[in-house]
Parts: structure tokens; sequence; C-alpha cells
């Protein structure tokens, strides 16, 4: 060893030391991305991140929208050319099956952990899960008894009850600009879908109860991840239990009886299999919607989905809707263009503000201590 160092120097030796303080930085940065790894993984508050990271506002609306508009006719395919007039039980398979794949996602750790349960109070759990019943379950009703036309048309309560809802709740106010171009949004997809309103008296009853659960449905999925810190399957795979149950209970108040002698055959089968599928993907792309947007957004998104559904019918498909409704469903996305761009004014002015309120902390030090060295320099001419 002697020969060695004295043939390599001390050049050699600083050499050896570079290289195991090299090895000793390359452990502590692998340590800290597997830590870091952990955090975006295993904490709720990494599962939020990712969420936020990969799942923005443009992509999850967009998610939602397609998954809406493809629940929507599969479920009115299911109900009239296959005949399964049971829509409670509809929503039933549909929310069992969502249990059943948020279970698999469980079972192979990929379900986002939840936040600590003292964070989290059950009640607003469990009023989530009871409300996301009756809002789903009464939403399909309404879609059995009544036209396309006439539930996008209720759907238009549901804003002023969101704006009501939260300012009553949460004390939350929007804007004078906003309320007009929500009125212009309502206003047009009245106009637009006024051609296909076939109803009766019974469906209309079920359409005006599902306005009230439906906004503190979504209410409720918006507060709790954007305050609590949930992320969509987090909160679905904790609500969807709740929501079974009271759907099982729903079932012999709203559909009528003949479930257990319908026929099943491939052709049925694979039709409610389908829904069911497209079920779970509305309640995750809407939840996330929910997280990133707020409630009222996600309404005019719903408005939207019947503007471009008939703008599409009349463009590709070559349908007659109308003049009138045209118009309306042009005024209707002017009013939403709008509206989007207020949101994006308003987020625009909040980074702002965030941005101020965190530098004006690093300013005021500067300020004393300049304060301070104007009254010792005024203290030294005195004396």
């Amino acid at each position: 060893m002697g020969l060695l160092d004295s043939l390599l120097g001390n050049n050699a030796r600083r050499f050896i030391k570079r290289k195991d303080s090299d090895a000793g930085e390359a452990g502590r940065a692998l340590e800290e991305l597997r830590g870091s790894l952990y955090n975006d993984i295993r904490t709720s508050e990494g599962a939020k991140r990712q969420q936020q990271r990969f799942c923005g506002p443009v992509v999850a609306m967009t998610f939602n929208f397609m998954a809406a508009v493809g629940v929507i006719m599969a479920n009115k395919l299911v109900m009239k050319k296959v005949g399964f007039n049971f829509p409670i039980f509809l929503t039933l398979i549909h929310y069992s099956t969502s249990w059943i794949l948020l279970g698999i996602l469980r079972a192979s750790s990929l379900l986002p952990v939840s936040p600590p349960s003292k964070t989290t109070p059950f009640a607003p759990l469990f009023s989530l899960g009871v409300v996301m019943a009756f809002a789903s379950g009464l939403a399909n009703a309404s879609l059995n008894q009544n036209s396309v036309g006439f539930y996008q048309m209720s759907k238009i309560a549901v804003t002023p009850s969101i704006v009501l809802a939260e300012f009553v709740i949460f004390r939350k106010t929007i804007s004078y600009k906003k309320v007009l171009a929500l009125v212009v949004v309502s206003g047009g997809v009245a106009v637009a879908t006024v051609k296909d309103l076939e109803f009766n008296f019974f469906g209309a009853c079920i359409a005006i109860a599902w306005i009230v659960p439906s906004s503190i449905n979504k209410i409720l999925w918006s507060d709790l991840q954007q305050q609590a810190n949930w992320t969509a399957l987090g909160l679905m795979w904790k609500t969807t239990p709740v929501t079974v149950l009271f759907l099982v209970a729903l079932m012999p108040c709203l559909d009528p009886p003949g479930v257990l002698s319908f026929r099943w055959d491939l052709y049925s089968s694979s039709a409610i299999f389908l829904t069911a599928l497209l079920g779970f993907l509305l309640q995750w792309s809407g939840a996330l919607a929910l997280g990133a947007t707020s409630a009222t957004s996600h309404v005019v998104l719903g408005q939207f989905k019947s503007c471009v559904i008939l703008l599409g019918g009349y463009l590709i498909f070559g349908s007659d809707p109308g003049f009138v409704s045209i118009c309306g469903a042009l005024t209707a996305l002017a009013g939403m263009s709008v509206y989007t761009s207020l949101n994006l004014q308003e987020s625009r002015e909040k980074q702002i503000f965030q941005l101020q309120t965190q530098t004006l902390p690093l300013s005021k030090p500067k300020a004393i201590s300049e304060t301070t060295t104007r009254d010792e320099a005024a203290t030294a001419n005195a004396a």
C-alpha cells in the first residue's frame, strides 16, 4: 500500500475521496427521489398534487364532456331500445360497478390515499353519498320519463340553485357580469331546447325534485376536493357504499315492478354493462371537473353539451332543429365564452394577489430597517 501511495501520490488519494463523495451524493439524491415519490403516491397531499398536475380544468372538463354525452345516449338507448325501464336499478348497477372497479384499484395499491379521518368528519361524506344517490337516481328517472330536451331544460334551474346555496352555506358571491353571462346562457339553452319538450306530470315532478340534490351534490364534491385535500377516486371510494345503500332504498319507490322478470340476454347485458362502464367514467370525470373548477362552471359545461349536441346534429347528421333553436344555441355559446373569459380573468387576478401577499412579508423588514437607519442618523445628528 505504501508503494502504491508513493507511485500514485496525493492526486490519487484526492481522486478516490472525490469518487466516494460523489457516490454519497448520488445515494442521497436517490433517497430524496424515493421520498418525493412516496409523498406523491402514498400521501393525500401528494396524490392531490398529482391530480392537479395531470388533470387540469381543460383536461377534466373535456373528459367529463365526452363521458356525459356517451352515458346520456347509452342510457336512453337502454331504456327505449332494450326496454330496461328501471332507472334506479340501472343507477344501482352503475354505482355497484364503480365500487367493484374502485376495489380492484385499491387491491392493486393504485387508489390514492385518503386524508386522515380527523381532517374530514363523517357527516359531510355521508351527506355526499346520500345526495349523490338522489341526484343520480332522479336524473335517470327524469331521463326515462321525459325527453332529452326537457331533461336538459331542467338543468337550467340548477344554476340559480347553486348560486343561492353557495351564498347561504359559504357566503360566496359572484360578480354582476357573471350573473348576466349566466342569464344569457340559460336563456339560450331554453330557446335551443324549447322544441323537444316531451314530458308528463310525474316526469316533471321528478325533474323538479332532482334540482336540489343535484345542486348540493356538485357543491359538496367541489368543496371537499378543494378545501379538504380529497382526490376524485378517494372520495368516490368513501361515498359510493352510502350511495349504493340509498339506491336500494329508492328502488321500490320509483322503479316500476317487474325487474326480476326482465330478460337478460347477450344484447341487453352488453348494453347495460356498457352504460355501467360509461357511468364510472362519468362519475370520475365529473369529480375531476368539480375539483378543478367549481359547481357553477360544471353546470355551464352541462349546458355546453346540450348546445354542442344540437349543433352537431345539424352540421353532421343534417337534422333540422329550426332557426330559432340554432340561434338559441349560438347565443348560449356566446354567453359561455363570456363566462369563461371572466373566470380566466378572475383566476389571473387571484394569482397576482397571491404573489403580492407572498412577497409583501419580504419587503416589510427592509422598510423597517430603513426607518431604523434614518432614526439612528437623526439621533446622531442631534447629539
